[in-house]
């Protein structure tokens, strides 16, 4: 039950009302993350079930993006995020941008000062790509977390 409002426990949206300004904001940036997006869509969708994972958000576990199919996404890619490390699976820009993400929600001071990491992270990204990463996963941690937290949606399986 929504810990801000009786909203129906299939309703991630309807949250906005209680913060308009910001609400409208943060769904505005939730758009672009997914729309404007460079990352080839299995590094983000990786990224992404990543810290779903880690923020144990049910709705952003179950979100899907409708042109993931053509994009070479399937459920494999999703059912073996946990094992990121080591599933075959995974390309090395896939595995970089899974480490990246789940680093960035759990360690981000140590990531920052893992000089190891960012020379892999060169051979795989653009300065570019890596800003589309970052954001990428600071949108998820604080809107999956805040969905989590407040109890907001997390019946709800979201097509994009």
């Amino acid at each position: 039950m929504s810990r801000i409002g009786e909203f129906a426990d299939d309703d991630a949206a309807a949250w906005i009302v209680k913060s308009p300004d910001i609400g409208t904001a943060m769904a505005k940036f939730t758009h672009a993350v997914y729309e404007k997006n460079r990352l080839p869509m299995r590094v983000r969708e990786l990224a992404r079930m990543v810290i779903a994972l880690d923020n144990e958000c049910v709705v952003c576990q179950n979100t899907r993006d409708a042109d993931g199919i053509a994009a070479g996404v399937d459920e494999d890619l999703y059912d073996h995020a946990t094992e990121w490390r080591t599933w075959p699976g995974y390309s090395e820009q896939e595995r970089i941008a899974a480490e990246f993400a789940q680093r960035f929600a759990t360690d981000h001071t140590g990531l920052r000062d893992d000089e190891d990491f960012w020379a892999r992270c060169r051979e795989q990204f653009s300065d570019e790509l890596l800003t589309d990463l970052a954001l990428s996963c600071a949108m998820w941690i604080g809107m999956g977390r805040m969905l989590r937290t407040l109890d907001i949606g997390q019946a709800c399986k979201i097509t994009l």
